[in-house]
């Protein structure tokens, strides 16, 4: 059985209601605010999150595809590390685009999932 959460983004539904998120949506929806939350955004869990959003102001070459590999990796395991094992993170960089590939496996399903992110 799947668990439900509030959906992400956070937002009412035309009936008035909280929006909610469960199975891969629910997932994908932690997934994503791991990876755009940076450390010392959250109040009550200050090293909550990997900030990829401060990524848009380093420069874009191998060293920040590997140095993001890792710390993508780290957070996820740490924060997610009991609903997903992650495959690999692949970081491609090109020019002024920094474009991040997720292999992960849910834990409670077995099934194998994707997010790619394009900076």
């Amino acid at each position: 059985m799947d668990k439900t959460g509030l959906g992400f983004p956070f937002h009412v539904t035309p009936q008035g209601g909280i929006a909610s998120a469960s199975g891969n949506d629910s997932l994908r929806a932690k997934l994503l605010q791991v990876l755009l939350t940076s450390p010392g955004e959250r109040v009550n869990l200050p090293k909550f999150g990997c900030g990829l959003r401060d990524l848009v102001f380093d420069p874009n070459n191998y060293l920040l595809a590997a140095a993001t590999e890792f710390t993508v990796s780290k957070a996820l395991q740490r924060w997610l590390g009991d609903e997903l094992h992650v495959e690999s993170v692949d970081v491609q960089s090109e020019e002024e685009t920094l474009t991040i590939e997720i292999h992960y496996v849910r834990l409670d399903t077995l099934e194998p999932q994707g997010l790619k992110i394009t900076f």
